[in-house]
């Protein structure tokens, strides 16, 4: 059966108006955003967990804006090729489920069932508002809140990696779909800000545990057309985190910026 489960004792919750509980009457409270913390605090010594409120909110208002939209549709295709009927989908890393809700209803005519899960609290409030028809829990995608071999997607969308776990939760026909930058992502952009603007490293679509069944490259152009976009742009990514204040500032001048957009959608089999 598909659905959230304990992460004290593993057994499946059930969610009643203000908690979920489960038969050993371990009880988690739903948060009044609608999701609900699973997440084991003695298990991690981060104090910032995930992304945080100014990355979730620069992330939210640029995609908002369409700039991702090639890709978005991308996504869903794999999806409804990827899917059974009823399927039962969990995006580990979800953010805003800027994705995960138009994947819901693209799939609405298989009658899907998605779990949304994150790190960041932060992620998860504003996930929330996008769709009501997602169940939300604060998690690890290193220890998922599922059953093992319940689920027939799972979403992979810029996220870390835990392959051993996702090998445990996917049903043996089901499928991983995973979306990473490929090298020349936003390399204007970094073009502006650092004095010696590197590549990403190409990717290594072999994962242990899997295999690739189907890969596309996506690469197109987009003009950023506001000062604002071009700043969200850049505080949504780790770079920002990482970048000096002096360079940071580079940015403010900055008006309009063409930027190439390019990413690789994979789909996996367990093996």
């Amino acid at each position: 059966m598909f659905g959230l489960c304990c992460p004290v004792c593993g057994e499946l919750l059930k969610k009643s108006d203000k908690a979920y509980k489960c038969k050993n009457n371990h009880s988690f409270d739903i948060a009044r955003q609608g999701y609900v913390n699973l997440l084991q605090s003695g298990k991690s010594k981060n104090k910032r967990r995930g992304d945080d409120k100014l990355m979730i909110e620069a992330r939210r208002d640029f995609l908002n804006n369409g700039y991702y939209e090639p890709l978005l549709k991308e996504i869903c295709s794999f999806a409804e090729k990827y899917t059974p009927e009823n399927p039962c989908i969990i995006d580990c890393g979800c953010g805003d489920c800027y994705y995960t809700s138009k994947v819901f209803d693209t799939l609405k005519h298989k009658n899907p069932k998605i779990i949304a899960v994150d790190i960041s609290k932060d992620a998860l409030i504003w996930a929330s508002k996008r769709s009501r028809d997602l169940t939300y829990a604060a998690a690890s995608a290193f220890s998922l809140p599922v059953d093992d071999c319940s689920c027939d997607l799972l979403m992979n969308v810029f996220s870390p990696l835990a392959p051993k776990e996702y090998v445990r939760v996917l049903k043996r026909d089901g499928c991983m779909l995973r979306v990473t930058p490929l090298e020349n992502h936003l390399f204007e952009l970094k073009e502006v800000i650092y004095s010696k603007p590197y590549k990403n490293p190409p990717d290594n679509l072999n994962i242990e545990g899997f295999r690739l069944v189907e890969s596309k490259n996506l690469r197109y152009k987009s003009e950023i057309k506001s000062n604002e976009d071009i700043k969200n742009l850049f505080k949504m990514t780790p770079y920002y985190y990482k970048t000096s204040r002096d360079d940071q500032c580079k940015l403010e001048s900055v008006d309009s910026l063409k930027v190439s957009l390019e990413f690789c959608i994979s789909a996996y089999k367990p093996l």
